[in-house]
């Protein structure tokens, strides 16, 4: 049984982050640029996260890979920036702790002047990411802070996961099967029915599943994890394939082998929040 460390403040690459380790070693490493998870090791366990070994560390901008979190618009679905701006913005840390079955960190962000220019709307988002044993578990919250006669707004968000694979080729991601789903590679095609049990990757793929309601679970040979979800009623996956991944600055040419992105998300009908209104989501993984 490994000994439990208090979290502690790392910096990396120039980025201040912090390190989380569970009594039991499992660990976690989140960036406070965008409250960004970059790592993710079960107990006695490999990493399980995938961040290209060509990212730029740059202020402003997210990493590639690991898990942005993405607020308050999904891809260009808007007027705003691709994926919005909370990837991009520095949050603070409110707390971090280790318990006795868990470490966890919470992360928070509030609107502020270059936010209210872009999307003029008072929000606190907090990014609660606890790791133990086999699971890791990220919880968005959304708030509307704004006055009682302030406006309602809406949002879209997603917890864009990069998912280390030994060989993507040889994955499997079940739990699909009868979903619509949106081919976000073939601009305007209507939605159609997942017609399989066990979703292969051998192209590029871009979907958007909608009303998922059951875990998935992604098998390797040899190992699996199990991905659930709450309140997030929508499911993107994604690999750029070996074209889209080559011509990628920060990606390697054949880095798309070695990942696979399973976001949980709230994207088909955005959520509307009155002012004092709260929303949360989850996302969990769970490693054998």
């Amino acid at each position: 049984m490994s000994q439990a460390s208090t979290p502690e403040l790392i910096d990396i690459q120039g980025l201040p982050a912090v390190r989380l380790r569970a009594r039991d070693g499992a660990q976690a490493t989140v960036l406070l640029q965008g409250a960004q998870v970059l790592s993710w090791t079960p107990a006695g366990g490999p990493e399980r996260l995938y961040v290209s070994e060509q990212s730029a560390y740059t202020e402003g901008q997210p990493v590639r890979g690991g898990v942005p979190v993405i607020f308050p618009q999904f891809e260009k679905r808007g007027p705003l920036q691709r994926h919005g701006f909370a990837r991009n913005k520095p949050w603070t840390l409110l707390r971090s702790e280790v318990g006795r079955d868990d470490a966890l960190a919470v992360l928070r962000l509030c609107d502020d002047e270059a936010t209210r220019a872009a999307w003029p709307h008072a929000f606190a988002l907090e990014l609660t990411v606890a790791v133990g044993g086999g699971r890791l578990d990220l919880e968005l919250e959304v708030e509307h802070t704004g006055p009682a006669d302030a406006e309602p707004f809406s949002f879209m968000a997603a917890l864009h996961t990069y998912l280390r694979v030994r060989e993507v080729e040889e994955a499997r991601l079940k739990g699909l099967r009868g979903l619509d789903f949106q081919d976000c590679t073939r601009p305007g095609s209507p939605l159609q029915p997942e017609p399989s049990a066990a979703l292969a990757i051998g192209d590029e793929t871009d979907r958007i599943y909608f009303g998922a309601s059951q875990p998935l679970v992604l098998e390797e040979p040899h190992r699996g994890l199990v991905i659930e979800s709450q309140q997030f009623p929508d499911v993107v996956v994604w690999n750029p394939w070996e074209a889209k991944c080559a011509a990628m600055a920060d990606m390697p040419a054949l880095g798309f082998r070695r990942m696979l992105c399973v976001e949980a998300a709230v994207i088909g009908e955005p959520v509307a929040l009155q002012p004092g209104e709260q929303w949360w989501g989850r996302q969990s993984l769970v490693a054998d």
